[in-house]
């Protein structure tokens, strides 16, 4: 194995699949990556639980851990099962502070649970869920990268992005986020890596941007 190599691994947004780095593009000379993709929780499984089995995935120490969206919130949770050389969020959230008012609203109200079976029926809904109910074709070009319809995971899911528990943000976190980003608004973000015109599918219209930022965050 070069020592020299690092190992990076994504974490998708909801639902989403590797597809959705394909405009990631990190030197082959020095970085290998690797998606972890989603599991199914286990029934009535917490957080923490679920971080752990995925963090098993991870085989290296020191490797770079990257997580988008709501996969963001589950790598926080990874974290503290392992020793990373970075740990970075994209068009994400550091800690429940930063949630939009709808989904503290959800939270406080329970709403979030009429929520789940809407989506499992509907790719346009849970579209619209994940990424905001912005232009068609935001929605269309997002929407090939939905692969779980998985009812559990999504029941699971969707209420741990809305009742996510963290008070304060982890120090380690290195935050990516799009000043356009309509899921998680900039308005409520503190203290990120700011991408000019971005919104919450930058990873796929803005993969060079977001490349050359996650090889200079890596690379300090």
């Amino acid at each position: 194995m070069n020592p020299e190599i690092t190992h990076v691994y994504f974490v998708p947004g909801m639902a989403a699949g590797k597809e959705i780095f394909k405009n990631i593009r990190l030197p082959k000379s020095r970085f290998q990556t690797h998606v972890l993709e989603w599991l199914i929780p286990e029934k009535n499984e917490s957080i923490e639980l679920y971080a752990k089995r995925m963090a098993e995935r991870v085989k290296e120490p020191n490797s770079v851990l990257v997580g988008v969206s709501f996969g963001g919130v589950v790598v926080q949770e990874m974290a503290q099962y392992l020793t990373l050389k970075n740990l970075i969020i994209i068009s994400s959230v550091k800690s429940k502070k930063e949630l939009p008012t709808r989904m503290k609203f959800a939270r406080k109200t329970g709403a979030y649970k009429l929520i789940p079976t809407r989506l499992v029926l509907s790719a346009d809904n849970l579209t619209k869920f994940s990424v905001g109910p912005r232009s068609k074709k935001r929605l269309q070009l997002y929407q090939e990268f939905l692969h779980v319809r998985d009812k559990r995971y999504l029941d699971w899911a969707i209420k741990n992005m809305v009742k996510w528990q963290r008070e304060e943000p982890m120090e380690e976190v290195v935050h990516i986020h799009g000043d356009s980003d309509v899921v998680f608004p900039i308005k409520n973000i503190d203290d990120c890596v700011k991408l000019e015109g971005g919104t919450h599918i930058m990873l796929l219209n803005k993969g060079k941007q977001v490349s050359e930022k996650l090889i200079e965050i890596i690379s300090t």
